[in-house]
């Protein structure tokens, strides 16, 4: 059995999915499987995929659903996955040349048997004028860490995750009802809950955002599924240890704007906000949704 399954959802990429396969042919170790949900696809995905399992370069999965979005996507690859390692390469996404290699020989050893680490957080590049891919920033930790160590030390940027499968299994993607998108952090923040991950200083995998990727629709994405972000925002404001600190009410605030557009029920007793001076941060949210009107459009 291959180590480690490289996942891509995807849906009327055909134009791009390319380069990836291209990429994963070039891997200089082929201890993978190549898993492609598609989500739904009115092009020529099928066509393309059926001709790159013909040429049997890399092994490949193709399965397909009813377009419901990337969440659910992810979550029927993680249920398909059979190896012990996951990683998630988007569609307009490709890997550098040595990306599996250096995951087998260099960093599964290490965080096999460790109980305490979720997998492994690398960089994803960008190209430079000069035609080189760099990380936006560079790790402000060494060895192990979590997101919100790196951010907390002036982290930004994309990174590349590579799972442990049994642990990504265990926190799924959010589903809801009638919506089409939802925060992969709300299944991430979750697994920060228990686990750290192994910090590998390269960049495995190169990114360039697309037209019709989610980054360049990001306020629909706000406008479109207000229950999944205030689930997300309740979450985060429940993570927040600090009482009432600014993070806090700030994803307090968040969670109520969002759950009034969803039509959520009993708001108070869902927020994970709780305070006598709760009427007031009601108050603070219909000003803050006016205030962040352009960030978050209804």
């Amino acid at each position: 059995m291959e180590l480690i399954t490289i996942f891509t959802p995807t849906y009327n990429r055909a134009y791009i999915l390319t380069q990836l396969y291209d990429s994963l042919c070039r891997q200089s170790c082929k201890d993978f499987l190549w898993l492609i949900v598609d989500d739904g696809s009115s092009d020529n995905t099928g066509e393309l995929v059926g001709q790159w399992r013909s040429e049997a370069k890399i092994k490949i999965e193709y399965k397909t659903q009813a377009n419901g979005g990337k969440m659910r996507a992810h979550n029927y690859g993680v249920r398909c996955c059979q190896t012990p390692l996951f990683v998630c390469i988007d569609s307009d996404d490709y890997v550098s040349d040595d990306f599996v290699e250096s995951v087998v020989t260099q960093y599964w050893g290490k965080i096999k048997d460790n109980d305490k680490l979720a997998g492994i957080i690398a960089y994803r590049g960008f190209e430079t004028e000069d035609h080189k891919f760099v990380p936006k920033c560079l790790f402000p930790l060494k060895g192990t860490g979590t997101f919100e160590e790196l951010v907390s030390r002036g982290f930004y940027g994309d990174t590349t995750l590579v799972f442990k499968t049994n642990v990504i299994r265990q926190h799924p993607f959010l589903e809801v009802e009638g919506e089409k998108f939802s925060t992969e952090a709300y299944a991430y923040d979750q697994i920060e809950q228990e686990y750290r991950y192994l910090l590998a200083e390269e960049v495995w995998t190169y990114c360039a955002y697309l037209p019709d990727g989610y980054t360049s629709v990001e306020k629909t994405l706000y406008a479109k599924n207000p229950k999944g972000w205030a689930m997300f925002f309740n979450q985060r404001a429940k993570f927040t240890h600090s009482y009432l600190s600014k993070k806090k009410i700030a994803y307090g605030v968040l969670y109520m704007i969002f759950a009034r557009r969803a039509g959520i029920k009993n708001i108070y007793q869902q927020s994970e906000l709780k305070t006598p001076l709760y009427p007031l941060f009601i108050l603070l949210s219909y000003y803050y949704e006016w205030k962040w009107k352009e960030k978050y459009p209804r």
